[in-house]
C-alpha cells in the first residue's frame, strides 16, 4: 500500500479540521487579525493620487533600484531618505473572489497535510506510538503553515505581531494535523 493510500483518511480530515478552524478564527475571532494591517495616513488623497496611474495587480517596493550599483548613487539615496519607503501588493479592483480565496487555501491545507503525512511514512513504521506520529507530522505540519511567515518580517519588515499572530495559528493548525495523523495511523 502506498503512502496515499494509508493516509488519506488522515490527509482529508485533518485538512477539513484546519479549514474549519482558520474559519473559526477569522470569522468568530475577528479581533485577533483586527490589527494585521493598519489604515494608511490620509487614505484617501493616497487613493485618488494613485488611482489615475492605475497600478496593474502585483508586488512592488518603492523605490525600486534597476541595480545593484543604483543602490549606491547619491540619487537613489536621496530618494531612500525622502521617503516613503514601502513594499506595496497592489490587487485586482472590486471585492475579493472568497470562494476562489477558500479553494485555493483548502488545497493548500491538502498539500501541507499530504507532505506531512509522506514525511511521516518515511519516517515510521505502522504501528508506531502515537506520540512519535505526532511530534513528526506537528513539526513536519508547523513548517507548512508557519515557519515562512518569518521571512516577510526578517527582510521586509512585516509586524511582528503579524507574524506571531500567523505563527499561532500555524500552532494551532500543525497541532490538529498532529493529532488527526496519531488518531488515524495505520496498525
Amino acid at each position: 500500500m502506498t503512502a496515499l493510500q494509508t493516509l488519506w483518511l488522515p490527509i482529508v480530515l485533518s485538512s477539513v479540521l484546519v479549514f474549519v478552524a482558520s474559519t473559526i478564527i477569522h470569522m468568530a475571532l475577528p479581533w485577533w487579525h483586527k490589527g494585521d494591517y493598519a489604515t494608511l495616513p490620509r487614505e484617501d488623497k493616497v487613493m485618488e493620487a494613485l488611482r489615475p496611474l492605475a497600478p496593474p495587480p502585483g508586488d512592488y517596493m518603492v523605490p525600486q533600484p534597476s541595480s545593484f550599483a543604483e543602490m549606491g548613487t547619491p540619487a537613489f539615496q536621496e530618494k531612500l531618505k525622502q521617503g516613503p519607503v514601502m513594499v506595496l501588493t497592489v490587487l485586482p479592483n472590486g471585492m475579493m473572489n472568497m470562494g476562489k480565496s477558500l479553494a485555493l487555501w483548502f488545497a493548500y491545507l491538502l498539500v501541507v497535510t499530504f507532505l506531512s503525512g509522506y514525511i511521516a511514512f518515511h519516517a515510521l513504521p505502522a504501528g508506531a506510538r502515537h506520540t512519535a506520529v505526532f511530534r513528526i507530522v506537528g513539526v513536519a505540519s508547523f513548517l507548512g503553515y508557519a515557519a515562512a511567515l518569518w521571512q516577510m518580517t526578517i527582510w521586509y519588515r512585516r509586524s511582528l505581531g503579524t507574524t506571531l499572530r500567523a505563527t499561532l495559528d500555524g500552532v494551532i493548525y500543525a497541532g490538529l494535523t498532529a493529532g488527526t495523523f496519531a488518531w488515524f495511523w495505520p496498525k
